[in-house]
């Protein structure tokens, strides 16, 4: 899930000077464009054929559905393929822990990394990283898969611990 193939979660390495790195999560797509756009075609033809069929037999009403039907389609695929560009970015360094996401101008949550802690809630079916400081917490990886998730806490606390300087089983609670 780490391999840079995968890019769900991607390592950016931050220059010198001291430790720090960025994350990049970005959600699983199924599709290409080029596959979204074929799928598109293929359900508006197959629509347009039943269409044409039902109006050759006297339904006069056939064409307008499926007019109505292939731009309902075309507005919800449109929709997923935004959904895939969601992007969530968490930069550390010695002194200061961001997350950033891509829908949001202003960052998710801000603090140092020392006083940052990461928790994983909930059980086996819904486990949430969440990285929390002063009161306040966030969720991370919330489109990720289970597994993936899991991989992004225990990358995480490790980069916790770095940059904090602390030891990684100091207070970084896996749950």
């Amino acid at each position: 899930c780490w391999s840079q193939a995968s890019r769900v979660i991607e390592l950016v390495a931050v220059p010198p000077p001291g430790p720090g790195a960025r994350l990049v999560l970005r959600p699983r797509r199924a599709l290409s464009a080029g596959q979204f756009a074929g799928l598109f075609a293929a359900l508006s033809l197959s629509t347009f054929l039943v269409a044409g069929y039902a109006f050759s037999q006297g339904n006069v009403f056939a064409p307008v559905f499926a007019l109505l039907d292939a731009a309902f389609v075309a507005i919800v695929l449109r929709w997923v393929w935004r959904q895939g560009e969601r992007v969530e970015e968490i930069a550390l360094d010695a002194r200061h822990l961001e997350v950033r996401r891509s829908a949001q101008a202003e960052p998710a949550f801000q603090a140092h990394p020392y006083w940052v802690r990461l928790s994983v809630a909930g059980g086996e079916g819904s486990r949430r990283v969440m990285l929390g400081s002063r009161g306040r917490q966030v969720e991370v990886g919330a489109f990720l898969s289970q597994d993936e998730r899991r991989d992004l806490a225990a990358q995480l606390k490790l980069l916790l611990a770095s940059a904090s300087g602390r030891d990684q089983d100091q207070d970084h609670t896996l749950g």
